[in-house]
C-alpha cells in the first residue's frame, strides 16, 4: 500500500512513523508513507498556501491550489503503476473512524490524506478533490496530521503480514465489536495480588472461553450498546445471561 499525507508541518511524522510496527512494516515493503510539503506546491516566490476568508472573518483558509498540484502529481505517478488512491480530507465534519473504516480502508492500494490546519480548507476541496471525509473523534485539533497518524496506525496494522500473529489482531478491542478482556504476564504473583488461577491451569478450552467471558463481560459493563451490533453465538448468550446475574 501507498499512503501520501498532504501536510504543511511534514517533519511532525518524522518520529512516529519511525518507531515499532509501522516502521517494520516499511523495511518489509509492505507499506510505503510519502510526506508531501504542500509548502513545495505554494504560490509565487513566497509559496504562499494561505489566505484571509472571502467575506471576511478571523483565520486564514488553505488555498485549493497547493493541494490540487499535491493530488495531481500523486495522480501522474499512480497512473505510472496502474494503481488508484482514495483521497480522504481528515475533517470533524466526516464520517467517524472506527475498525470496520480501517479494515476497509487497509484493501485499497493507495490512500491520500489531507491534513487541514488554520482556519479551515477552501470549500472547493472538500466539493471536488476528495472522496470521503473522515474524523477521528468529537474534539478539536490543531490541525489533521495527529488525525492522519491514527488512521495511519490503525490501517497499517490491518494489512496482512504487518503483525506477524494475526490471532492478535483478531483478539484486540473492536476488531469484532467487542472489547478485549483483561491479559497478564508474569509474575504470577506480585505483592499479593494473583492472576486467575484459570490463566495458570494449560486447559487452552477453558481460558479460550474464560477470555471470551471476561471480553463480554468488559464490553457489557463499560460499552454495552456495542453488544447490539455484533452476532452472538449461543454459548455468547448464556455468558452474558450469567454475567448479568454475577
Amino acid at each position: 500500500m501507498d499512503i501520501h499525507i498532504l501536510t504543511l508541518f511534514p517533519n511532525t511524522f518524522r518520529g512516529v512513523f519511525e518507531e515499532s510496527i509501522i516502521k517494520r512494516a516499511q523495511e518489509k515493503g509492505l507499506v510505503k508513507i510519502f510526506l508531501h510539503d504542500l509548502r513545495q506546491f505554494g504560490l509565487g516566490k513566497h509559496k504562499v498556501t494561505d489566505d484571509a476568508p472571502y467575506g471576511g472573518g478571523a483565520g486564514m483558509i488553505m488555498q485549493i491550489e497547493p493541494i490540487y498540484a499535491a493530488i495531481k502529481k500523486i495522480n501522474k505517478n499512480n497512473r505510472k503503476k496502474k494503481i488508484k488512491s482514495r483521497t480522504i480530507l481528515l475533517t470533524p465534519q466526516g464520517e467517524v473512524l472506527n475498525e470496520k473504516k480501517s479494515k476497509k480502508l487497509a484493501k485499497e492500494s493507495s490512500l491520500v490524506l489531507i491534513c487541514g490546519h488554520y482556519k479551515g480548507l477552501d470549500e472547493r476541496i472538500r466539493l471536488n478533490l476528495i472522496d470521503e471525509e473522515i474524523s477521528v473523534g468529537d474534539y478539536v485539533l490543531s490541525g489533521g496530521e495527529i488525525a492522519a497518524m491514527t488512521v495511519v496506525d490503525t490501517v497499517v496494522r490491518l494489512i496482512p503480514k504487518v503483525v506477524g500473529n494475526k490471532e492478535s489482531i483478531k483478539l484486540d478491542s473492536f476488531y469484532q465489536n467487542i472489547l478485549e478482556g483483561p491479559l497478564y504476564t508474569r509474575p504470577a504473583e506480585f505483592e499479593g495480588m494473583k492472576v486467575p488461577d484459570i490463566l495458570l491451569s494449560g486447559n487452552h478450552e477453558e481460558i479460550s472461553k474464560w477470555r471470551r467471558k471476561e471480553a463480554l463481560r468488559r464490553t457489557y459493563l463499560k460499552r454495552p450498546e456495542l453488544l447490539d451490533t455484533i452476532k452472538l453465538n449461543k454459548e455468547d448468550k448464556q455468558m452474558l445471561k450469567e454475567i448479568k446475574k454475577e
